[in-house]
């Protein structure tokens, strides 16, 4: 099989440096949160050590997926990109339970927080994490991968913002439960978040049709080319982010250059629906009865 560069493995740099600039504000945040007492700050430096080990996950995904394939494995290692979106998603899930419940334990008996201190802090995560998800931009709409690194930096920035409002209201009124509000703003917005992340990752995983690829449109496009007759056995399913497969079982009028059917249905393929890698049977109409009994 010819070797496939993930839609992740492409933009793999980017994710290098939002990598260096998370883990960086990870210790930022952690001392800034004991020292402070403030536990938006601790929940917001907890999501981004879920960062920095989902994107280390990610990393290590596409140093895999680019391994060649091998007799045992014969589509490679490109499933590892999906499997660490699902370990994120799983991760970010846990998260979330904690926070929340530390921010109901905490709005109940609130501690004293040092605002200003916290404000500074939470103004500095705000910015990296503005800067991190800015290099995402444009890979995160490419790759499932990239997509749970952009949507954990996502949560961050918005929790950045939930803590520097936080900040401000207990540097200036005393309102000390604001941290634990804020506390619980961050855990709510990381669930429907990930929550998606996690039912396109599976979907991956249990090789639903892509989303975007409609296989009524494709069986009506292979039915038009030259000498086909029928399609049946029709399949299409994700392998890893942008790369799609489609496979079918197709009927010829006997006669018909199989060369020629063959090119036009991945001409078809490629130009109409992206998909590059295609698998076709053809078969005579005389075919069919022997594979509905090999097939009861």
């Amino acid at each position: 099989m010819e070797q496939f560069r993930s839609a992740a493995a492409l933009h793999s740099r980017r994710l290098v440096a939002v990598f260096a600039l998370t883990l960086s504000f990870l210790l930022v945040e952690i001392v800034g949160g004991i020292i402070t007492n403030s536990l938006a700050l601790l929940a917001d430096a907890g999501h981004m050590f879920t960062d920095v080990a989902g994107i280390g996950l990610a990393l290590l995904a596409i140093r895999l997926a680019a391994r060649p394939a091998s007799t045992e494995r014969t589509f490679g290692w490109y499933r590892m990109e999906i499997l660490a979106a699902v370990t994120n998603a799983v991760i970010l899930f846990g998260v979330a339970i904690y926070v929340l419940y530390e921010a109901w334990r905490r709005l109940m008996d609130p501690p004293e927080v040092a605002g200003e201190l916290m404000l500074a802090v939470a103004v500095a995560g705000m910015a990296a994490n503005g800067i991190s998800l800015w290099l995402l931009r444009h890979a995160q709409a490419e790759s499932l991968n990239m997509r749970g690194a952009y949507l954990e930096v996502l949560g961050d920035l918005l929790g950045s913002v939930a803590v520097v409002v936080a900040a401000a209201v207990i540097a200036l009124t005393g309102f000390r439960e604001a941290d634990a509000i804020a506390s619980a703003a961050i855990g709510l917005m990381i669930v429907p978040r990930t929550w998606k992340l996690l039912r396109d990752a599976v979907d991956v995983l249990l090789e639903a049709t892509p989303k975007g690829v409609d296989l009524q449109e494709v069986r009506r496009h292979i039915l038009e080319v030259e000498g086909v007759l029928d399609v049946h056995d029709l399949h299409a399913w994700t392998i890893t982010s942008g790369m799609h497969v489609v496979s079918a079982h197709v009927v010829v009028r006997k006669g018909v250059d199989p060369a020629a059917v063959l090119d036009s249905l991945s001409t078809c393929l490629s130009d109409d629906f992206d998909i590059e890698h295609s698998t076709f049977q053809l078969e005579t109409h005389d075919r069919r009865p022997l594979e509905e009994a090999s097939h009861p």
